[in-house]
């Protein structure tokens, strides 16, 4: 009798742990970068695809790691793909340009609404491909559903958002994480997503309100920026659902806040660095009987302006390099390692007897995204 009356346990949710190694991603995407100029930035691809497999295999739950499966010539094949979509269409408009400026004035308005539908198609299917590419304890994620139908709900939504200066911004977000969301499996788990808008709104309505000052005022605007975005995640993270399975996140409103501000410090003093560097290269062109700045750009004396512009375009080149590795290391594995380690998952169990379903999805899509610099990592 006393058998029949206990209550089955409640099974004890688990946390998310990140093991990646600091250096070891810096080490990267260092070489990565290094390796981007060698190759005029086809390496990306590849880059992209190492950073990806670091980040997915140092993240576990209930002790088992992630695998990222998607490689770097699926990605340069759906960039290539994708160029060969999009450049016609820009040929096209420049040939109307030409023809008369009218038509090239009442053809700009239609082609960044095109560009816009068609960026929404792209962050769709960019989001498929790398679901199909991740796999956990065996079993990959997957998605169905339309791109065409997501991106005619997104624009639509983008519409009412300009109508209502951003008010609708948070159910806007909380309808379209409903269409993925309810488009995504693990395995033969579907996805659900519960967040409400009302409840983004909530938590950010004070942001809102401190947007157009921070517009104005920049020192405000990355602290604006930085709180909005952890909200977004936090509220985003806490509502997704696959099954039974349930996720919550603890991630506090400043945790972006530190990451951002290296970034604009790190962007100052290489930015400085540059200055230098350039004022010290004409110097030294200067003293060895070359072209001055000033001759230089007035076009004078241009055999022995060449040795400076060499330097200039090397020193900016090493510029760019540097601040891709910043920004890799703070806002793409600092951030992750943030997120990740804020993360519980409940009800974990629910997720121990999934039937592996789903087909590979191609990587037109993350083309699309690249070639058109829509979605995120």
């Amino acid at each position: 009798m006393n058998q029949m009356s206990q209550v089955p346990p409640v099974p004890r949710p688990t946390g998310v742990a990140f093991s990646g190694d600091r250096g070891e991603f810096r080490r990267l995407v260092t070489r990565g970068a290094l390796l981007e100029l060698i190759t005029v930035g086809f390496y990306r691809f590849w880059l992209a695809t190492d950073m990806r497999r670091h980040l997915w295999s140092r993240t576990s739950v209930d002790g088992d790691s992630a695998e990222y499966t998607g490689t770097g010539k699926e990605l340069l094949i759906g960039f290539l793909v994708a160029l060969a979509i999009i450049v016609p269409i820009y040929v096209l408009y420049f040939v109307l340009s030409l023809e008369a400026e009218r038509l090239r004035a009442f053809a700009s308005f239609p082609l960044l609404a095109f560009f816009y539908v068609f960026g929404q198609f792209a962050i769709f299917r960019a989001r498929r491909y790398r679901l199909t590419r991740t796999v956990w304890r065996g079993v990959r994620f997957w998605m169905d559903g339309s791109g065409w139908a997501y991106a005619a709900r997104a624009t639509l939504w983008a519409l009412l958002v300009g109508v209502t200066f951003g008010l609708v911004l948070p159910w806007r977000e909380a309808a379209l994480e409903r269409y993925k969301m309810g488009h995504s499996y693990y395995g033969n788990l579907q996805g659900r997503f519960e967040g409400r808008g009302g409840e983004f709104f909530k938590r950010g309505w004070g942001l809102w309100l401190l947007a157009p000052i921070a517009l104005v005022i920049f020192p405000l605007f990355p602290f604006v920026y930085a709180m909005f975005k952890a909200i977004e995640m936090r509220w985003w993270l806490s509502g997704i659902r696959f099954g039974g399975v349930r996720f919550e996140s603890s991630l506090p409103r400043g945790a972006y806040t530190g990451l951002y501000w290296k970034v604009i410090g790190w962007a100052a003093l290489l930015s400085l660095g540059m200055v230098i560097y350039l004022s010290l290269c004409a110097f030294a062109m200067r003293s060895l009987g070359g072209a001055s700045p000033d001759e230089m750009f007035a076009g004078a004396n241009l055999a022995a302006s060449i040795p400076l512009l060499v330097l200039a375009v090397l020193g900016y080149l090493g510029f760019v390099l540097a601040n891709g590795v910043v920004f890799r290391v703070y806002l793409m594995r600092d951030l992750w390692a943030r997120v990740a380690t804020s993360i519980t998952v409940h009800n974990i169990a629910a997720a121990a007897n999934v039937k592996a379903e789903g087909q590979l999805a191609s990587a037109l899509g993350e083309g699309l995204a690249d070639g058109l610099d829509v979605g995120g990592f």
